[in-house]
Parts: structure tokens; C-alpha cells; sequence
């Protein structure tokens, strides 16, 4: 099986962002990891503003494993329809950036050298 990253760009609604937080790592990772196929969610908050726009605050990874990755997004779009992934009034779904991606070349590490 193949494994994708899913990247979600948000925002929280102006004045909802402890709303927005509780629904996303309480509520809606785990709703999601619990569709077929999608095995792991992280969140991340932004630390650093690198280009000085008014940039996404928050980020979410997950990892999905699949043969047919239009058939796991599928399942995804299916369940935010059907109410088994709840819709929180605090998420900004007007600015939301979500694209899946497959690997693409090697992982590159470096390996840290010490100096005694």
C-alpha cells in the first residue's frame, strides 16, 4: 500500500480560536483517523512568519496508507457529508488550504557530526 500526507492550512474563526483548538484535536483528529485508511493526524501552530504575509496559524498532517487514494479521499469527503466528522462553527472553512501528497524522491537526512 501507498502512503500520502494529507497538509490542512486553517484558520480559526475570529474570536472561536479555543473553540476552534478543543474541536480540532479533541474532536475532529480523531473522528478522521478513525476512517479506513487514515492512520495518523498531527497539529501544528506556526512559530515563525517566514515572508511577513498573513500566513495560515495552523497546520494538520496526516498520514494516509491506501492503494487507491481517490477511494480514501472519497471516504473522507463521504463521511463530512454523512455527519460522521463534525462540522465546528469555530473552523473557517472560507480560508481552509487541503491537498494530499504522495512521495516524491528520497528522504533526506543529515547525519550530525560531533567534535570531541
Amino acid at each position: 500500500m501507498a502512503r500520502y500526507k494529507m497538509l490542512v492550512l486553517s484558520r480559526p474563526i475570529e474570536g472561536k480560536e479555543a473553540e476552534y483548538n478543543d474541536w480540532y484535536q479533541h474532536t475532529h483528529l480523531k473522528q478522521v483517523v478513525a476512517l479506513p485508511g487514515y492512520i495518523s493526524a498531527q497539529r501544528f501552530k506556526r512559530s515563525v512568519n517566514m515572508r511577513g504575509e498573513d500566513g495560515y496559524p495552523y497546520m494538520a498532517i496526516y498520514e494516509i496508507e491506501a492503494d487507491d487514494i481517490q477511494a480514501a479521499y472519497t471516504v473522507l469527503e463521504t463521511a463530512a457529508g454523512d455527519g460522521r466528522i463534525a462540522v465546528s462553527q469555530a473552523f473557517d472553512y472560507g480560508s481552509v488550504h487541503a491537498s494530499i501528497y504522495e512521495p516524491f524522491g528520497d528522504v533526506v537526512n543529515e547525519e550530525k557530526q560531533y567534535q570531541s
